[in-house]
């Protein structure tokens, strides 16, 4: 089993290199994080973008630029549309969002001239943290995409976080459907679509997973915390493989907190579309971005 984020670029180097499209690639760190994907032998990329600005910040960062193949253009709108392109007919294997709006981003994937994203698909965007002191990696569902998923949309997200905790090695991983106390409060939407999903778990009806909710966050991630509460009969409370969150806010906020205050390293990528797609942010760290490009070839056929 993965358990560290660093053995997650190992074992994305042991699949062979996948083709990556960089959409508008005129920045330090995304040039940087995709040359050190390069140098350990992850990708081969094609990078859209201005290639003046691309072989400057090259040269100023000690970045071989001949580890990329420059597509010419200067709109940041057409870099999107052309690497979608480019995923979408088969010339790539994942995308990756360079110095370009999330939202331009967002609307290149969403396109449906682009085939890129299924009619009647769920797009969503799953991250995998690696908090200090855990001893293993936790997937998180939906911190960006997604503001309210209603009840299906849940299911949905369930089989995408069991994907991903699949590739990590997690045969039958453990999720926890985030709501505000571990009590089933039937005046909270949150709490009784938990308490729903778990049965549905115990059916059988979402997998091969373990399911359990409504969980306060502090009782999913802490054993002694859920003692302490009486928790009573849970295989997941205080050993969770995933967390599913109830709304962005409460995903967003943990994501951002761990991340800035718990000294968390993330990979990140959306998923429902037909290749993996990298979306970090513009300010997010070249590790992040490294560590999201080997998230994005493991899931990638």
């Amino acid at each position: 089993m993965i358990t560290q984020l660093e053995e997650l670029v190992e074992e994305a180097r042991l699949r062979g290199r996948k083709r990556l499209a960089v959409a508008y690639g005129n920045d330090a760190h995304t040039l940087g994080a995709v040359y050190e994907a390069w140098c350990k032998g992850l990708v081969e990329p094609t990078v859209f973008g201005d290639k003046a600005e691309i072989l400057r910040i090259c040269k100023e960062n000690n970045i071989d630029a001949s580890a990329f193949a420059i597509v010419e253009e200067k709109s940041d709108v057409r870099c999107v549309q052309l690497a979608v392109s480019l995923v979408a007919t088969g010339g790539a294997d994942v995308l990756m969002k360079g110095l370009v709006s999330t939202d331009k981003y967002m609307r290149g994937i969403l396109n449906k001239e682009a085939g890129l994203f299924p009619p009647k698909g769920t797009l969503s965007h799953v991250s995998v943290v690696q908090l200090p002191g855990r001893p293993k990696l936790l997937c998180i569902s939906d911190v960006a995409v997604i503001p309210q998923p209603d009840f299906k949309q849940k299911t949905i997200l369930i089989g995408y976080l069991t994907k991903i905790a699949n590739s990590l090695g997690v045969a039958r991983p453990k999720i926890a459907c985030i709501a505000p106390s571990e009590q089933v409060l039937p005046s909270v939407l949150s709490s009784t679509e938990s308490a729903i999903l778990a049965k549905m778990g115990d059916r059988g009806q979402l997998g091969n997973v373990e399911v359990d909710g409504p969980l306060s966050l502090d009782v999913a991630l802490y054993s002694e915390v859920a003692k302490e509460k009486k928790v009573q009969g849970s295989r997941v409370a205080g050993d969770p493989d995933c967390l599913l969150f109830p709304n962005i806010e409460s995903g967003n906020v943990f994501f951002k907190a761990a991340s800035h205050f718990g000294g968390a390293e993330i990979a990140a990528i959306v998923v429902g579309t037909k290749v993996p797609c990298v979306l970090t942010s513009r300010g997010d760290t070249p590790s992040t971005k490294l560590y999201s490009i080997a998230l994005a070839c493991l899931q990638s056929k």
